[in-house]
């Protein structure tokens, strides 16, 4: 009894931790309003990609600027992660 308990536990905990590793990046919801297709596949221009990045919560700009210092994290995003290193210091 107590072994399925363990492992019950550390399943929950495993589901758990995984919620939590999941960054900015990997979130559907803040990727959309950056791409012109529901695939995401095709990103905006420049000028509309900016546009909704300013308007994200300060909080999502800087998760995502940090994502994108990652080298491991902007190898997947790396269109992206060039565009938020090119409005970096256009918050600040």
């Amino acid at each position: 009894m107590n072994f399925k308990n363990i492992c019950l536990g550390a399943l929950a905990l495993c589901m758990v931790s995984g919620v939590a590793l999941a960054g900015a990046l990997d979130e559907p919801d803040n990727m959309a309003p950056f791409f012109t297709d529901s695939s995401m596949k095709t990103m905006k221009p420049m000028e509309e990609f900016k546009a909704a990045f300013m308007a994200m919560p300060k909080e999502k700009q800087d998760a995502m600027m940090k994502e994108c210092q990652d080298a491991a994290m902007s190898k997947a995003h790396a269109e992206f992660c060039a565009n938020v290193k090119a409005l970096g210091g256009a918050n600040k």
